[in-house]
């Protein structure tokens, strides 16, 4: 399915950090493609979002998942945990997009059901370009389970 077929992607960014943020932002208006990205900034407000409580009763369901490990309140890896365990929300892509490389982490993320996981970038441009091409990836190149 194209991009003009399905609408632009919904992009839920989980957070924490206003600079991390700003370049994702950046890097989605900067690009060719259609994004509506949506920012919460830790585990608490993440999973009110996708379970539509608290405030966020008319949130729309994101397409795709961008998750940092390094949170507050409740880590990545809780969020990944429980997202992957509801029959609801499992089926939505996570990214995970943190400035951890340990092994430990990645191994984690992977048994914890994460669809891919990436290390930020320090560098702007290159963390940028990163931010457009998983865009892009999702957009152009994979194909998603229908919006619910």
């Amino acid at each position: 399915m194209t991009e003009q077929q399905r609408g632009p992607l919904g992009v839920l960014l989980v957070e924490d950090d206003p600079g991390d943020v700003m370049i994702a932002q950046e890097a989605l208006k900067a690009s060719q493609l259609t994004s509506k990205l949506t920012v919460v900034p830790d585990g608490v407000e993440a999973l009110k979002y996708l379970r539509r409580e608290d405030g966020y009763e008319s949130a729309t369901r994101p397409d795709l998942i961008l998750l940092d490990l390094n949170l507050p309140r409740k880590t990545g890896h809780e969020v990944l945990a429980e997202v992957k365990a509801d029959p609801e929300l499992r089926k939505i892509p996570i990214v995970v997009l943190t400035t951890s490389g340990a092994a430990e982490d990645v191994v984690r993320s992977y048994d914890l059901h994460a669809n891919v996981f990436v290390t930020k970038p320090v560098d702007f441009d290159h963390f940028t370009s990163v931010i457009k091409q998983i865009d892009d990836f999702f957009l152009t190149v994979a194909q998603l389970p229908p919006s619910n």
